[in-house]
């Protein structure tokens, strides 16, 4: 099977190119120059999105991949895998990756990095949602446990709520998580 993707400007809406390319699940890089394109294959192409060129292939998974995301750097980069692992890249290597991160229970089916790029979360097919933090190598990390089916993840534009949609029959619904701060100098006026 052959996707076609459609590559589209921002401005508006006027179609610039359409690829075919294997595997559906793409992500395009912050300055619009790299598109992350991984499906069913282990491995994933880095692509240039004005000609088609795959300019690049990820080898590291050990089965398909279903997601892919930029950190806001426009250098790294991550792929979610069947095989429930994520692998955070850097472009300026990609003879390895420079993270594994192992999920619990089923794929990675979304990956999310705040826009201030300090956070990424990743989700699992059900139960499990896990944010790390960018700045200390992925090893800090928060699981997220709860009962049910997950749709998706996602981040508010000003990094205050993650948003996890939950696909069950019985326990439909959107959890909302909000950073917590702490205000340690407000201490002083108590």
């Amino acid at each position: 099977m052959t996707v076609e993707l459609e590559i589209l400007t921002w401005r508006d809406t006027s179609l610039l190119s359409i690829f075919p390319f294997p595997w559906p699940h793409t992500s395009l890089s912050p300055n619009g120059k790299l598109l992350a394109i991984v499906g069913d294959n282990p491995e994933g192409l880095i692509v240039d999105p004005n000609t088609g060129k795959t300019l690049e292939t990820l080898s590291g998974h050990f089965d398909y991949s279903f997601a892919s995301a930029w950190h806001p750097d426009g250098i790294t980069f991550s792929t979610g895998n069947q095989y429930k692992t994520c692998r955070v890249w850097d472009i300026r290597n990609l003879s390895h990756s420079v993270a594994v991160l192992k999920g619990n229970l089923g794929a990675i089916r979304s990956i999310r990095y705040m826009s201030d790029g300090k956070y990424m979360a990743m989700a699992e097919p059900a139960d499990f949602v896990h944010v790390y933090e960018f700045s200390k190598g992925y090893e800090t990390e928060q699981e997220i446990d709860f009962f049910g089916e997950i749709s998706g993840i996602s981040i508010s534009p000003d990094t205050q709520a993650l948003f996890i949609g939950v696909w069950d029959r019985t326990y439909g619904s959107l959890l909302e998580y909000h950073r917590r701060r702490n205000y340690t100098y407000l201490d002083s006026f108590l």
